[in-house]
């Protein structure tokens, strides 16, 4: 005789403020976890890249090799190498091992927004205010991007990927969809400013925030309006937002020092975080646990789900 399964635990999300990591870089622009959650990236305003694990608050590596400002990095799928972006118009491959630059990619005219790998980490893919988004093969010496892709009016301020498909965001106020396997563009016309773009985790629809102050929930392949989030502030910051590790819940970051998170099917507020008075500026969630990491002017925080037992609360430096 089968015993029936046990009911699946009801998604939980991080109210408990666990740690504080001060990271020493001046502003952190961009906090990112990488594949697996067990490490993350920040991204500061005095030109450094920064490995940690967070769980412990431990500082891991420095990377040091941008000119300007690091705007935003990403892991590779074996964590052997980082791709990172920012104002000095370049786009840098890094040995996280060495700590070494392994190349430098020149040919956005203004500053580089954002940056991903692809699941193979063999090509990254960047988007720069020049309006543009441009892929770099990572295996070739090649100088030039193998593919330009300049349909945007306006800055493109975030992009994601998945395995054939980049999603961008632009200060047109459009999201565009390039489906690589069929050779097909697919644009909404949002109406306001995209500051942050990401797929759910079934990949069937889109979260586009936007500085109307609104998350809007789209479906992928009709662009039908699913859901519209509001009560946070977003007006003239590039804030993130984010999907909860099981979809069930949608986030943003705001600049009245909140971290507010949505039911994404009723679109009701669920929850206010209160990080800190200044802007909070860039957000990350654990891809598999109830972990959020919020940036907020030099420092990170890290918060866990109420019956969180880690270590007692510590600031880490």
């Amino acid at each position: 005789m089968a015993f029936p399964r046990p009911r699946p635990a009801r998604p939980e999300l991080p109210r408990k403020h666990v740690r504080n990591i001060e990271c020493g870089q001046k502003a952190v622009r961009a906090v990112r976890f990488n594949v697996d959650g067990n490490y993350c990236l920040t991204c500061g305003s005095d030109k450094t890249l920064k490995l940690w694990n967070p769980h412990k608050g431990t500082a891991l590596r420095s990377y040091q090799g941008h000119g300007y400002e690091v705007l935003d990095a990403a892991g590779s799928f074996d964590n052997s190498q980082i791709c990172s972006c920012g104002s000095d118009k370049t786009v840098v491959l890094w040995d996280v091992a060495s700590g070494q630059v392994v190349r430098k990619y020149r040919g956005h005219a203004g500053k580089v927004n954002c940056v991903q790998f692809n699941e193979e980490a063999t090509i990254i893919v960047s988007g720069s205010i020049d309006s543009t988004v441009r892929c770099w093969d990572c295996r070739s010496r090649r100088p030039d991007p193998v593919q330009v892709l300049d349909e945007a009016k306006d800055g493109v301020s975030s992009l994601k990927l998945s395995n054939h498909e980049i999603l961008t965001g632009s200060v047109d106020g459009r999201v565009r969809r390039y489906d690589l396997r069929a050779g097909q563009l697919y644009s909404d016309y949002v109406g306001s400013p995209i500051t942050s773009v990401c797929f759910s985790k079934d990949g069937q629809c889109a979260l586009a925030a936007s500085l109307d102050s609104t998350l809007r929930l789209l479906d992928k392949d009709t662009g039908e309006l699913l859901g519209e989030y509001t009560g946070h502030r977003s007006t003239s910051y590039r804030l993130d937002c984010v999907l909860s590790d099981q979809d069930t819940h949608v986030g943003s970051a705001s600049e009245d020092g909140n971290v507010y998170f949505w039911d994404l099917v009723e679109g009701s507020l669920a929850l206010t975080l209160p990080v800190g008075r200044g802007v909070v500026q860039s957000i990350a969630f654990h891809p598999t646990l109830p972990c959020l990491l919020a940036a907020t002017e030099g420092h990170v925080q890290v918060w866990r789900e109420d019956g969180f037992e880690g270590d007692a609360a510590t600031t880490s430096t």
